[in-house]
């Protein structure tokens, strides 16, 4: 094995531990060069094996194989991935110049962050590491990051603080993901942590969007958040049964298939 195969197993190995990393520490970690680390990382993220921002790296899904949750963003993230892009990029459709959106935790929210358009400026508050790295690649993005205590199974940080941050904080769009939706039993997500943050996201936010996948319906998960009639817009996929789309007219839910 040569010495950059080497160093490529130890930085994997250091991020499995660690979730995400510095260049610097790594650096040191490694004893190597800034530069040498950057030419390894460029090499693992060609690859698609990990994620790189400003002054740092994460391993793509990182932290969350191996752990016995009902939940984690790797199970997610690798189901249904085509409808999840295409619900991130209508989300992305419905932005206007200076909004101020809140994009939830969640492996079909992060598809949204990706779609932002470049050049229009926007405040976005978030609070989950995946879509963080995204949004920092937006130059016309301020960012707001309500912080907490991190959990691996969603990337998502909590806290009281980050709860009170976000309900002084009013946007004009709220992206918000669920795990499960049921038009008698709610809108549910798996982690009970994930709740009240959810809910400060509704209470604070102008217009609420549902994106979710057609997996999700006729699914409760443990938590409940919301009812599906508190949302102004549902973004799907084609899957959607068919008394879902009934249900949407009659509450007035905008519903936006691709």
């Amino acid at each position: 094995m040569n010495s950059q195969a080497k160093r490529l197993n130890k930085i994997l190995e250091h991020l499995r531990k660690n979730t995400a990393s510095s260049v610097k520490r790594l650096s040191e970690e490694l004893n190597v060069s800034h530069m040498t680390i950057r030419r390894d990382l460029e090499l693992l993220e060609k690859q698609n094996i990990v994620e790189t921002f400003h002054g740092g790296v994460m391993l793509r899904f990182a932290g969350l194989a191996g752990k016995n949750n009902d939940y984690s963003l790797l199970q997610a993230a690798t189901s249904m991935a085509e409808e999840k892009i295409g619900i991130g990029e209508a989300a992305a459709k419905l932005l206007k110049s200076e909004d101020i959106i809140v994009i939830d935790s969640g492996s079909t929210t992060e598809y949204l962050a990706r779609a932002l358009p470049r050049a229009l400026p926007l405040t976005v508050i978030c609070y989950a590491l995946n879509i963080l790295m995204d949004v920092t690649k937006r130059e016309n993005c301020d960012i707001i990051f309500a912080g907490g205590q991190y959990h691996t199974n969603t990337l998502m940080f909590e806290s009281p603080e980050g709860i009170q941050l976000i309900k002084r904080t009013r946007a004009s769009k709220a992206f918000v993901s669920a795990s499960g939706i049921s038009d008698r039993l709610g809108v549910t997500c798996s982690n009970r942590y994930e709740g009240s943050t959810k809910q400060a996201v509704m209470e604070t936010s102008m217009q609420k969007v549902l994106l979710a996948d057609s997996t999700k319906f006729d699914r409760v998960r443990s938590t409940c958040f919301a009812d599906l009639k508190d949302f102004d817009i549902l973004i799907t996929d084609e899957g959607i049964p068919p008394e879902y789309r009934e249900y949407c007219g009659k509450e007035g839910i905008e519903l936006i298939v691709v």
